[in-house]
């Protein structure tokens, strides 16, 4: 995808150097139509320049920094110096995750996709998410969720998180957490497998009337395995930190909530419990 009109000064951009001259160097702005930019030689790298062509080649890809903007002359004036090694890389990553989600865009309309409906969709994706790659990966973490604020039809919803889900590497952080759950019922053993199965999500499970949230997203694994009586190890897989560590407790209190409708106990720790000696 390309913007049209035109990049605002003090931005970073991608180019295609294109020409190369003795007083500087033409660069083809990559994510823009039709447009080009001259970077002066003192703009190129710092320190006297005596050879151009020490420093670029024709057809290298480079980060720039728009300095001016003339409309009326159709004129850009760019920097390469300006840029340092990490916002070239940053850049650089950005630039790569829009021409991937530009070709999720095909995967997910078609390539005959028109033109007008590739606008209308990619400019509501700019408006919620900022770029089409973070809207695509907001769809593949969250599902239609993500997407509810949009003014894209139904059915566009539900081609990109198809494409997101299918395509996109959603980063994952896992945390792990331990609950021990106690039952002087004599009917215990049963009760704390109901307990694990409500841990686990199954709504089932859980007492009439419990003030615990029994859906587990989409977007997050939770496995609960018996580590050793009365402690159980709860671990969950989630997009971050915040949401791993909110599906974890959440896990904690449905399997306390089971036990303690019986009369036992239930308790939620971050570390697993030492033998005592």
């Amino acid at each position: 995808m390309k913007y049209s009109g035109w990049p605002e000064s003090g931005e970073l951009a991608v180019g295609k150097i294109d020409e190369i001259e003795d007083f500087g160097v033409f660069v083809d702005l990559e994510e823009y139509e039709d447009k080009r930019g001259l970077c002066h030689i003192s703009e190129v790298a710092s320190g006297w320049i005596k050879n151009v062509r020490d420093h670029v080649n024709e057809g290298q890809t480079v980060v720039v920094k728009v300095l001016e903007i003339d409309e009326d002359a159709q004129q850009i004036n760019l920097s390469i110096k300006d840029v340092n090694d990490h916002q070239r890389k940053e850049k650089i990553q950005e630039w790569k995750n829009e021409q991937k989600a530009d070709n999720w865009m095909e995967l997910a309309f078609g390539e005959d996709l028109a033109d007008e409906q590739y606008a209308a969709v990619a400019n509501e994706l700019l408006a919620d998410f900022g770029s089409l790659y973070d809207g695509f990966e907001a769809a593949a973490i969250h599902g239609t969720e993500a997407l509810d604020e949009t003014d894209l039809a139904e059915d566009e919803i539900d081609a990109i998180v198809e494409t997101a889900r299918e395509n996109v590497s959603v980063p994952y952080v896992d945390v792990t957490g331990y609950v021990d759950l106690t039952c002087p019922d004599s009917d215990g053993v049963e009760i704390i497998k109901q307990a694990l199965q409500a841990a686990e999500g199954d709504a089932d499970a859980l007492p009439d009337g419990a003030d615990a949230d029994a859906d587990v997203p989409e977007e997050v694994e939770l496995e609960v395995t018996y580590v050793g009586a009365p402690e159980y190890r709860i671990k969950v897989r989630a997009p971050d930190y915040k949401r791993a560590e909110s599906e974890l407790e959440a896990s904690a209190d449905r399997a306390s909530a089971v036990v303690v409708e019986h009369g036992g106990t239930g308790q939620f720790h971050r570390e697993r419990n030492e033998d005592e000696e």
